[in-house]
């Protein structure tokens, strides 16, 4: 077992986290984005006026949402970045946990050896 921090030591998890993380990134949005062009094509079909500025608007809030949570992810690392007032030890752990959750390699070792100084 690793000598370092929560993120270290739990490395394999958060890397099955990570993927799933990556699914949601790409499913959601996706089913989003077609969900409202069947709304906005059935409006179409139907012609009818009030239907159609309705899934419209749908369709731009479906967007809007597929949007935000294709960057929920980044928002959230940025956010942590900004705090900056870890110690390195932690930092170190943070990113272990950052690097197998965004899809990257778990770079386990780094973060052990800058938690023993």
């Amino acid at each position: 077992m690793l000598i370092g921090g929560f993120c270290a030591d739990t490395a394999n998890i958060w890397n099955v986290l990570g993927y799933v993380v990556t699914i949601i990134k790409i499913v959601i949005p996706l089913i989003l984005i077609i969900l409202g062009m069947i709304d906005l094509g059935k409006a179409v079909i139907s012609s009818d006026e009030k239907a159609m500025s309705k899934s419209v608007s749908a369709l731009l809030k479906r967007f809007i949402a597929a949007v935000i949570v294709f960057f929920i992810p980044t928002i959230v690392s940025a956010l942590f970045n900004a705090l900056a007032l870890m110690s390195d030890a932690t930092k170190a752990d943070y990113n272990v946990c950052v690097q197998c959750l965004t899809g990257g390699s778990c770079d386990t070792s780094t973060a052990a050896a800058n938690m023993t100084k």
